[in-house]
């Protein structure tokens, strides 16, 4: 276990949406990190197996080959060996947040946010944190936002609202999955929020007659959100995964999102 400082200088600023809960604003900030303001802590390493290797007589060989021709041809018990998934912590002690995420997801700048991460092999499966603009919103607790059942329906407005389309034939399916509170060991409250959509899009927009404008599946998305208030501002951790992903990475998923906290900044 290492941990591995990254500085990072200069400022930098975005125009971004947040949400009020009903009404989409859009804000611009411009911050400013400091040496040692975000960080990353190296997660476990597991220890690799090694295997030594030792001569084989040609005639053994021979009879390991024709031996596991045999067995293949039997249907073997299939045997489920679980990977165990490494993380890696980012702690942004400037902004006030902190989470893990899968040590081989990378960093990607520029992307709105302010800070987003991406599975390099599941384009489709990324996170990222939000934070409302101190300025324009004074949060004391995110029971400002109402119950779990209503703030599961402003985040499910803000995904709409972000995935509105020009095309033509475009269509969305959305539904709030589940939502919930909970006290994390920080002592603080937080919300969760699961939501699916699905997109679908026309074959043949342009097409005269119904029939040959047949609606097929674009992508069917799971979206999570964790919701927190600190330093007087909303923060919200959002994970975006392929329902089929979901299904497979559910509980590094659910590690991540327990893994969100949000910090007192240092005066």
């Amino acid at each position: 276990m290492f941990s591995q400082i990254q500085n990072i200088n200069g400022a930098y600023s975005w125009n971004k949406w947040i949400y009020k809960w009903g009404s989409i604003g859009e804000i611009s900030s411009n911050r400013k990190k400091v040496n040692g303001a975000a960080f990353f802590e190296e997660g476990r390493y597991e220890e690799r197996r090694k295997f030594s290797c030792s001569r084989v007589p040609r005639r053994k060989a021979m009879a390991l080959i024709f031996s596991s021709f045999v067995l293949s041809n039997y249907e073997l018990p299939k045997v489920a060996y679980a990977q165990s998934v490494e993380f890696r912590e980012y702690i942004d002690t400037f902004d006030g947040y902190s989470f893990m995420y899968p040590r081989n997801w990378i960093q990607v700048r520029g992307a709105g946010a302010d800070i987003f991460f991406r599975d390099p092999l599941v384009l489709d499966e990324n996170l990222s944190v939000e934070i409302s603009s101190p300025s324009s919103s004074k949060y004391k607790s995110v029971k400002d936002l109402g119950p779990p059942e209503e703030a599961g329906k402003g985040v499910l407005r803000q995904y709409l609202t972000e995935f509105m389309s020009t095309r033509l034939g475009v269509r969305r399916e959305s539904s709030v999955l589940s939502t919930s509170s909970r006290v994390a060991d920080d002592g603080k409250l937080y919300y969760d929020v699961e939501v699916n959509i699905k997109s679908y899009a026309n074959n043949n927009e342009l097409a005269i007659m119904p029939q040959d404008r047949v609606a097929r599946l674009e992508w069917d998305r799971r979206y999570l959100s964790v919701l927190g208030v600190e330093n007087n501002c909303l923060y919200e951790l959002r994970i975006q995964t392929p329902e089929k992903v979901f299904v497979q990475e559910e509980s590094d998923i659910r590690a991540i999102m327990n893994s969100f906290r949000a910090n007192k900044i240092a005066a």
